[in-house]
């Protein structure tokens, strides 16, 4: 990101500080992130998200299928193979957080590994389901040791965003005075099995913005799905002054846009606005295309099972470069995994590309706010440009982001690849 972009998003977003004598803010300085979550269940307030929050408490009782285009999986689509993932090591650093904890601590955080409290993330600030150690609640130690367990799993780059993600949070409740409620530390973190250098386990952590899913089985990994957002998407303060997340990815998706013919940006641009009357609006918050919380995205917290048709122009139709910007886009998304993994990753969505689409919602000017989806038979990704939850603007702008990464079929939670008995129920 250039200086001048830098702070052209820094600009963006200080038009938009809240008023922080308002009640919301007045009343949330002084609560903790269960005594916040308390009020919302008492008083429905924002009624737009607590009735999302029904209708998640809905999904979440559906058996767990997968994403899909129609309703029906796709077998056989994801391989068994050695991914070369430094598996004992990330093992060892997983045992050294459970030699510090106590007795209640070690039943707290650990999971069966078919439990179904793996699909029980979301990324609102809202502690809706306090599952597993909240980081904040931890030892200094102890939560650094979480955080190398996140460093031994992912790329190094990989760990670089996860920790942006962290102090954007930290950044932005210090910006609003509710530091109980949004810090670094204010993440849940879940063990599922058994940590094995051999047989299948797997952990989460999961908060504000930040909602990761990894699984591994010997030296094969899958991380999906995975929520990254940020409100405001840098930091122009304090001793991470200069951290931005997510510029990359809008970058691609946008040149990419701009690079088509007029002809296929018709075809990719699935609506014109960013609410658009076209898009299914009814009320019920299970099916309906736009919500006040999820917006343009379909594949975010607790939406497992949703069915989501392709839409927009075959990524068959694109040139040599445009289509390599599609793979670049992917490993921005994908950046979390190690590079040998990722690099596989890459090649089984290459080997799909008769099967991927790419979709855009909005306009494609330099300024303009968009959301763009990339979707395969074997990966979901979708980028959205969102309006403030925190910040006060009321159309979306380009300094507040949502990512998603799905993988489709029952690829995510690694379930395709799961033993029949290991399966999520």
């Amino acid at each position: 990101m250039s200086a001048n972009d830098f702070q052209k998003a820094v600009a963006g977003f200080r038009k938009h500080l809240p008023d922080l004598n308002t009640p919301r803010f007045q009343i949330a300085k002084n609560q903790n992130a269960y005594e916040y979550a308390e009020a919302f269940q008492k008083t429905h307030v924002p009624p737009w998200l607590y009735a999302l929050t029904q209708a998640w408490e809905e999904l979440l009782k559906d058996p767990y299928v997968g994403v899909t285009t129609n309703g029906n999986i796709l077998p056989d689509l994801f391989p068994t193979q050695d991914q070369g993932v430094a598996i004992d090591q990330i093992v060892s650093s997983v045992e050294k957080v459970l030699s510090q904890l106590s007795n209640d601590q070690k039943e707290k955080v650990r999971f069966a590994l078919d439990a179904n409290e793996w699909r029980a993330w979301s990324n609102p600030e809202f502690l809706l389901r306090p599952f597993g150690l909240r980081l904040e609640e931890l030892d200094e130690k102890i939560a650094k040791s979480i955080l190398a367990v996140l460093e031994a799993t992912f790329s190094p780059e990989g760990y670089q965003k996860a920790l942006s993600a962290m102090r954007i949070n930290g950044f932005l409740g210090q910006v609003c005075n509710i530091t109980k409620i949004m810090n670094e530390y204010s993440y849940n973190f879940l063990l599922f099995g058994t940590p094995s250098t051999t047989e299948p386990w797997g952990w989460s952590l999961y908060g504000h913005h930040l909602c990761l899913n990894v699984y591994l089985h010997g030296k094969q990994i899958v991380i999906s799905p995975t929520f990254t957002g940020a409100e405001p998407n840098v930091i122009d303060e304090g001793p991470f002054s200069g951290t931005e997340i997510l510029h990359i990815e809008g970058e691609l998706g946008l040149k990419l846009m701009q690079s088509l013919a007029d002809d296929d940006k018709r075809k990719a641009q699935t609506y014109k606005l960013l609410r658009d009357p076209g898009m299914l609006q009814t009320g019920d918050l299970k099916i309906d295309r736009w919500n006040t919380d999820d917006q343009r995205h379909v594949c975010g917290a607790f939406r497992d099972n949703r069915i989501v048709p392709y839409e927009g122009i075959s990524v068959s139709r694109f040139d040599a470069a445009q289509q390599e910007l599609v793979l670049r886009i992917a490993e921005e998304f994908c950046l979390y995994l190690p590079q040998p993994a990722r690099n596989m990753r890459l090649e089984l969505i290459k080997g799909h590309f008769d099967e991927t689409y790419f979709s855009w919602i909005g306009e494609w000017g330099a300024d303009n706010p968009f959301y763009y989806r990339i979707q395969s038979p074997v990966i979901v990704v979708e980028f959205d440009h969102h309006s403030g939850v925190f910040l006060n603007n009321k159309e979306p702008a380009k300094f507040h982001t949502h990512t998603i990464v799905r993988t489709p079929n029952a690829g995510d939670y690694g379930n395709a690849l799961r033993r029949a008995e290991d399966r999520l129920k």
